[in-house]
């Protein structure tokens, strides 16, 4: 079983240095439904533990659909909804839509600079994204969004990186902890399970891309897989990378 980040038993909550604001976390993804797919369960967790959640989308997925009279303009529309409807349901406060094309997204200097932007103004204290080492991907978008929300998180911190955004009291912006999703090297996993059927519910939201119920069970599978690794019925997988020597105070709880 891979082993959870350390709990340091001597580190005080923030709320005992009176920090009351609660944890703001930013999952930064390529297309709607990745996260309700991958680990929407996480994300209702934090919600009901208090956490602030903010989706940031690189595209609305406008080649989505295997429907040849479907347009661009109607998949934009339709899947935007639906994953607003998905952020809903999981209480997700905010979805920032960056709307570059889908299958068109690449790891670039002006990407990065919009990601490194977002994060600034988001101010987040977790980041979730893809792996970008992920083995064998193959949807370049899943592949550029990990790299470069990375590079965007080292880049945020920096008040030498994109000055000129630095403006109107913007300011530079350092991230506590990654969560990469999509991984092939898991060291952390959250019991889902008591959040397992919102995060089906939330699924059923994308009705353009969920056409039956074996949907769900493939996804209600993968959960219980994850699951067996630390002995619950259900549990969503990540690699953790403490941004932060040592860990952040707002780190993941012990999940």
């Amino acid at each position: 079983m891979a082993s959870q980040p350390p709990t340091n038993p001597t580190t005080p909550a923030a709320s005992a240095l009176g920090d009351t604001t609660p944890p703001r976390v930013m999952a930064i993804f390529a297309h709607p439904d990745d996260v309700e797919f991958i680990c929407s369960g996480t994300i209702a967790r934090f919600v009901t533990s208090g956490y602030r959640v903010q989706y940031v989308l690189a595209t609305s997925g406008d080649k989505g659909s295997d429907d040849p009279a479907a347009t661009p303009e109607y998949l934009v529309a339709t899947r935007e909804a639906e994953q607003l409807a998905a952020a809903r349901i999981l209480g997700v406060e905010e979805v920032t839509f960056l709307r570059h094309h889908d299958g068109e997204v690449e790891v670039s200097i002006p990407f990065r600079r919009e990601l490194a932007k977002v994060i600034r103004e988001g101010r987040p204290d977790i980041v979730l994204t893809f792996d970008p080492w992920q083995r064998y991907q193959i949807h370049p978008d899943h592949r550029a969004v990990g790299q470069t929300a990375l590079d965007a998180v080292a880049a945020a911190r920096d008040h030498m990186y994109y000055p000129d955004q630095l403006t109107d009291g913007l300011s530079e912006h350092r991230v506590h902890n990654v969560y990469f999703f999509a991984t092939d090297n898991p060291n952390y996993y959250v019991d889902i399970t008591a959040h397992m059927e919102t995060k089906l519910a939330a699924v059923r939201a994308h009705t353009s891309q969920v056409k039956s119920e074996a949907t769900l069970e493939w996804i209600r599978a993968r959960a219980r897989a994850a699951g067996q690794e630390i002995g619950v019925e259900y549990a969503e997988a990540f690699h953790y990378l403490p941004m932060m020597r040592p860990p952040a105070l707002k780190r993941l709880p012990n999940w």
